[in-house]
């Protein structure tokens, strides 16, 4: 075992024991090691196919759910895993009728120059942030071509003798098609529930038993609220599924009780209370405790040994939430463990909304600086570097934020400039996409060349593949001076990182006081 996907990798330069800081087994580990090389290899054989026109969408499909499983957090079943690869190698038969190898062996550690090693993995994990998205917009049924060709161009290349000025050409190409996942992504979600839009929600509980849906999936979302209709069973939304309350589409439903809990890391202590049963549509599963262990479903590339698994919809059906549903009816119901709201639904199209507000504050000077705190949220003391940010930055300042690092800071009583809140939530990790519509119609609005020129500064924590999704996006759109933390990935090598600072200005997170002084000085 080897990896180093993740910021919280041991020691910052990889997990090489018998589990990973994550919980993964070495075993799991490595077959998701194994899968991801298969994958590669399908990949070959798929875009010698793509380029004579023979396109297979379904194919396209599946690579994003397998690749998707193998994201932090994901998945933690050896035996959903290998299942993945047997999938994999028998599609690339039945693709090509023969599987095709290299002489690559599975693992990072495979490739031994260390600058390609780190623009291999670079792609790699951006690719699998690619997936990510591109799998819960195909959910709702929003699919590109082009995306799913440039997933199988890139994984490709990972196993090409390219040169390292190739590589980084493919690496900023990933985050070209990483504008248009998110931008499909957003699409989706908002052509099919309602554009976001401003929005309290409840952090205390009501006194049914209740169902904690986790996750991104806002397809499973809205099955599981109209089966648990009049069912006397409450849904409650946790940690990344919060921004499901900023859809018009959701409102309609009474027992959509609220949020319950905060970022995805305090789970086992937040499990524990609640009571009822929990489903991961997705990422951010952490290592189950035995008092909650019977409680837990997971569905679509999410897996964990022992817990129940929610098999996929069939010929465009509705997937069968019965048992979930069945289980929620004998627990009890959740205990409280805070009290109040918060507010949120800053999505583009709502922002935008209050564009002729937001313009006049910055033009009076009562807003001087945004600053974009998106990304992720993790188990590190040093990322209460983000609330000490959040509780110093001068009262004419906004945070703009999404994905679960806003756990770090949504709760505290920052006020509003103007009837404008301090804080800005446009919703899920995927929803950077908003902050970056918001950057741009700013630009647009000033009249400005060059997004860098705008009043904003970009203060990103990251944790997992999808951040570096999100980061490669930024840089494709030539955003420059990201702060990054709470470490710099330990996939970069020191080259491979230099030419990012040269290029792009990225740098690590500091202190709280100094890090302020710098962004309201646009350094």
């Amino acid at each position: 075992m080897f990896c180093y996907q993740c910021q919280e990798t041991a020691g910052n330069k990889g997990c090489s024991f018998k589990k990973g800081v994550c919980g993964k087994t070495a075993e799991t580990a490595d077959l998701m090691d194994e899968l991801v090389l298969e994958l590669k290899h399908l990949s070959i054989t798929a875009e010698a196919k793509f380029t004579k026109g023979e396109f297979d969408k379904e194919l396209g499909d599946f690579i994003c759910e397998a690749l998707f499983a193998t994201i932090t957090n994901a998945n933690f079943d050896s035996k959903r895993i290998q299942e993945y690869i047997n999938e994999t190698k028998n599609r690339a038969e039945k693709f090509s009728g023969v599987v095709y190898k290299t002489s690559n062996k599975a693992g990072v550690l495979a490739t031994e120059n260390e600058d390609v090693r780190s623009l291999r993995e670079l792609i790699t994990y951006g690719v699998k942030g690619l997936a990510a998205y591109a799998h819960h917009a195909a959910n709702l049924g929003f699919t590109d071509d082009g995306i799913y060709k440039f997933m199988v161009k890139a994984l490709a290349g990972t196993l090409k003798d390219l040169t390292v000025d190739e590589l980084v050409a493919l690496t900023l190409a990933t985050g070209e098609c990483a504008v248009t996942t998110m931008a499909l992504l957003d699409k989706a979600n908002n052509e099919t529930y309602g554009n976001t839009e401003i929005t309290k929600v409840n952090i205390g509980v009501a006194k049914n038993p209740g169902i904690l849906i986790s996750g991104h999936d806002l397809q499973d979302m809205e099955e599981l609220l109209e089966q648990t209709k009049d069912s006397g069973v409450d849904i409650y939304t946790h940690s990344e599924m919060l921004p499901a309350h900023y859809y018009p589409a959701f409102k309609k439903y009474k027992h959509l009780v609220g949020n319950y809990g905060n970022a995805w890391w305090l789970q086992d202590k937040e499990f524990e209370t609640f009571n009822g049963p929990v489903i991961f549509t997705s990422n951010c599963i952490t290592p189950l405790k035995d008092s909650y262990k019977d409680r837990i479903y997971t569905t679509n590339a999410s897996g964990y040994p022992g817990a129940k698994h929610i098999p996929a919809r069939v010929n465009g059906k509705a997937k069968d939430f019965s048992e979930i549903i069945a289980h929620a009816k004998k627990c009890k119901p959740p205990v409280e463990i805070e009290k109040g709201e918060v507010v949120g639904g800053f999505g583009h199209n709502q922002v935008i909304a209050l564009a002729d507000k937001v313009v006049a504050a910055v033009k009076s000077g009562a807003i001087k600086r945004f600053i974009v705190m998106a990304g992720c949220d993790g188990r590190q003391k040093g990322r209460s570097y983000f609330t000490e940010v959040a509780e110093q930055l001068p009262k004419d300042t906004i945070i703009l934020t999404a994905g679960c690092a806003k756990f770090r800071y949504n709760k505290l009583e920052l006020g509003d400039i103007g009837g404008i809140p301090r804080v800005l939530d446009a919703g899920q990790c995927n929803d950077c996409y908003s902050l970056v519509v918001i950057a741009l119609k700013l630009k647009e609005v000033f009249e400005l060349d060059d997004i860098n020129d705008l009043p904003i500064s970009f203060d990103i924590a990251w944790y997992e593949q999808k951040a570096v999704t999100v980061l490669l996006a930024l840089l494709h759109l030539g955003v420059k001076g990201i702060r990054l933390g709470p470490t710099i990935p330990a996939f970069l090598s020191p080259n491979v990182l230099n030419v990012l600072v040269d290029a792009f200005d990225i740098k690590p997170i500091g202190n709280a006081e100094d890090d302020i002084k710098a962004m309201m000085a646009g350094k």
